[in-house]
């Protein structure tokens, strides 16, 4: 009896032996919802780690001081999609429209030289509420290197809370546009994708591609793009990629190439080309008066 019981003893305690030892093993189950936000950051992220490197910073020499006078917008607040405020440079349509131009800062931050580019759209377009996102939270860079460390702790996530924020400030209803360079040149295209049906034109300056053929596929207005065949940072054999990625997810993109580099139509780049710098602007207003 004795040996009965020692033997059920010994069974019941390699049983919760065993037992403790498959719970402490399991792993908690996949969320689905982090694993798609993973995804959709997966572009994001590569633009981040790349304009972290000094080879990308060497590509932007720091840009030169502009002092505007007589800015058409003011610096205005609004709600993010994460529940925090965000910041933008605005210019309201003179009369009462449903058009809305989202515009997209370089690396640098909501500069100065982006404040101009935007007077120069509103300018153009006539009809045309223009929003200026301050990507950075008020964070401004003057050297490629502080202009790392703010693109070495950006967050993507916020900044596509402040994307989704301006897309909500302009209404429902709202016709939504975007233009961008560089950094603000894949946001540019990544405001086309979260606009959704909103979204009615995109143009991108030198952004880098979205590579996601579902988000690619989600798409619902043409885009069009200005790059420089010696740049890097998209490379032409990226653009060519692209090319193809959006003619086979059914997509309207309209390409086009200079001999130029890397930040040709910033005018504080060295590589400014100011041929180049006025043809792609040419198309770009062209673009969205069509649009």
């Amino acid at each position: 009896m004795k040996k009965l019981l020692f033997g059920l003893s010994a069974l019941l305690l390699t049983a919760s032996l065993t037992s403790w030892h498959w719970e402490k093993t399991q792993f908690a189950p996949v969320n689905k919802a982090a694993v798609v936000e993973c995804l959709n950051m997966e572009t994001q992220q590569a633009y981040k780690l790349e304009a972290s490197t000094p080879a990308f910073a060497a590509m932007h020499p720091a840009p030169l001081v502009v002092n505007p006078e007589n800015l058409l917008g003011k610096m205005i607040q609004f709600d993010a999609a994460d529940g925090k405020q965000a910041n933008a440079y605005f210019i309201p349509a003179k009369k009462k429209t449903k058009k809305w131009l989202v515009v997209i800062q370089e690396w640098w931050g909501l500069n100065d030289n982006i404040k101009l580019e935007s007077d120069k759209y509103y300018a153009a377009l006539g009809d045309m509420n223009v929003i200026a996102v301050d990507m950075y939270d008020g964070k401004v860079a003057a050297t490629p290197d502080s202009a790392m460390k703010l693109m070495r702790g950006a967050d993507m996530a916020r900044m596509t809370a402040i994307i989704q924020g301006a897309i909500k400030k302009a209404g429902a209803d709202a016709s939504i546009y975007s233009v961008g360079w560089c950094f603000g040149g894949m946001w540019s295209l990544q405001t086309a994708i979260l606009a959704g049906p909103q979204a009615k034109g995109t143009v991108m300056y030198y952004g880098r591609p979205e590579t996601n053929m579902d988000k690619l596929k989600s798409i619902q207005c043409d885009i069009i793009g200005f790059f420089g065949n010696q740049d890097q940072a998209p490379s032409p054999a990226m653009v060519n990629e692209f090319e193809k990625n959006m003619k086979e997810a059914g997509k309207n993109l309209s390409v086009n190439r200079y001999e130029a580099n890397h930040g040709f139509a910033n005018p504080s780049n060295p590589s400014f080309n100011p041929t180049a710098t006025a043809d792609a602007y040419a198309k770009a207003i062209a673009f969205l008066k069509a649009h």
